[in-house]
């Protein structure tokens, strides 16, 4: 025999005996074999041996009863029960309004034995947060709470916010269309009635399954932008910022592999790939340090700060290069260099004179690097670097100009500007040097 505590103290809370009726009071005997329902049965049924149906005497039994210590020696667990309700039905503090509806305890008993027990005892706060917790998960397949977006931005109905939240009301933890947001029309006709044949009534099934199949997955959308905080975009890319570059492209590859990891798992996935690349970084910078000799981070760090250095001084050197190669103008270059030393001396820097054209020439093309300079000859790259024409491009004009050459048996100027349309002096220029290396004839 076993002793089990009751949920409740009223004898109205619970079933009726089975053999007479009447209200059961502790302590009453359950049939350990019978059930669900439960079979209970009060002491005078029982000691007569009742039998109903499937239930037989001899079928082994448990004694129902709360008379027995819970936390504390000296409380039962009828007691217990009734210092809970107690405090429930009179509020927390009034201990003797407590007291006087338990009737067996003091007033300075139930406040200190529930300040002791169920205020105080760090077991039993566990045990309230772990039925919480529990509570929680079993009501979260219905919810959408959106735990990483505890508070997602409220916009305005239709705004742009909105459409990139795809309708969600946070007031509602909802949305207002659902995937398949018209799979209950297939349902609104269906009405199972006596008279269906078998096969119609499998039909009707069948249609039932598929909108239940339908509702899972509604279900297992929602569950996937409520794991991954999907509902706060904005916030959601922040967090991708504050990886690098190479990683931040990773992220948005693997995101759709996201639905398959779970959040923790792509999580751990996506730290797992940033930690590669910073170590391969670190890598590759030891390397360095190994190449150059050094053996000490002190070195490391006089080797940073001089490498810092020369890529500045060889920054400014290439702009110089740069500004050197373009300046064709001695004159113009003779001024800028008096003035200069005029302001150095401290003397009022004098104007320079004005050429006669009123403006600067532009620098020559530099043709390194650029596509089909390999197939121009000397003259050719000559003619491209002061017209400023890219080798493809002249090389694409020519061969223009020389079949409309041949076809005509000669070219005009004019006829040269209405094939190639670009600045009529560039033209002029192209169509002059044909002539005199002898790759086209005037008409």
């Amino acid at each position: 025999m076993e002793r089990l505590a009751s949920f409740s103290n009223d004898p109205f809370d619970k079933p009726p005996c089975r053999g007479c009726s009447s209200y059961l009071t502790e302590p009453y005997v359950k049939c350990a074999e019978c059930g669900p329902p439960p079979f209970l049965l009060c002491l005078q049924c029982f000691t007569r041996g009742f039998e109903y149906k499937k239930h037989q005497s001899d079928h082994t039994y448990e004694i129902m009863t709360s008379d027995f210590p819970v936390l504390d020696p000296n409380w039962t667990a009828q007691e217990e029960m009734a210092l809970l309700e107690a405090v429930m039905d009179c509020g927390f503090g009034n201990w003797q309004d407590v007291a006087n509806q338990m009737c067996t305890k003091s007033k300075e008993e139930c406040e200190k034995h529930y300040m002791k027990h169920f205020i105080n005892n760090p077991l039993f706060a566990s045990t309230l947060l772990n039925l919480k917790q529990a509570e929680e998960a079993q009501h979260s397949e219905t919810a959408i709470p959106f735990h990483p977006a505890d508070d997602p931005p409220r916009p305005t109905f239709d705004s742009l916010l909105s459409r990139d939240m795809a309708g969600y009301m946070p007031a509602r933890a909802d949305f207002v269309e659902e995937f398949d947001n018209y799979a209950e029309w297939d349902l609104r006709d269906i009405d199972f009635v006596e008279d269906d044949s078998d096969i119609l009534h499998a039909l009707k099934i069948a249609v039932v399954d598929i909108y239940h199949s339908r509702l899972k997955e509604r279900q297992r959308r929602k569950k996937i932008i409520r794991d991954h905080g999907l509902i706060n975009l904005r916030k959601f890319q922040i967090l991708e910022r504050r990886y690098p570059k190479e990683v931040q492209d990773l992220y948005e590859t693997m995101r759709r592999f996201a639905r398959i990891l779970g959040p923790v798992e792509h999580d751990k996935f996506i730290e797992s790939h940033a930690l590669e690349f910073e170590l391969r970084r670190e890598i590759k910078r030891l390397q360095e340090y190994r190449a150059a000799g050094i053996t000490n981070f002190c070195s490391a760090r006089t080797y940073d700060h001089l490498k810092k250095t020369r890529e500045e001084e060889r920054l400014k050197r290439t702009m110089l290069s740069e500004v050197l190669q373009y300046i064709q103008d001695s004159s113009a270059c003779q001024q800028w260099l008096s003035r200069q030393a005029d302001i150095d001396s401290g003397l009022t820097p004098t104007v320079p004179v004005p050429s006669n054209s009123g403006r600067r020439s532009a620098p020559p093309l530099n043709l390194t690097g650029l596509p089909g300079t390999e197939k121009l000859n000397e003259k050719e790259k000559e003619l491209c670097q002061m017209v400023r024409l890219v080798p493809g491009a002249y090389l694409e004009y020519k061969a223009a100009l020389v079949n409309e050459c041949n076809k005509q048996g000669g070219l005009r100027l004019a006829q040269a500007r209405a094939l190639i349309k670009i600045d009529v002096n560039k033209t002029r220029k192209i169509y002059d040097f044909l002539i005199r290396e002898g790759y086209i004839t005037k008409a």
